[in-house]
């Protein structure tokens, strides 16, 4: 459970970088969202 929760830490660093960029990539930003998503259920799951 650990892993699952440092991963999703992970995505949301990368998130959060993404969205402080000047002209962030709208589909990465999506795409990061359904990762962190997914592995919240899984989490939950557990």
């Amino acid at each position: 459970m650990n892993a699952l929760q440092s991963k999703h830490a992970g995505l949301e660093a990368k998130l959060r970088d993404e969205l402080a960029r000047p002209a962030p990539d709208t589909a990465m930003i999506q795409a990061l969202k359904k990762q962190k998503l997914k592995l919240k259920e899984e989490i939950a799951r557990c």
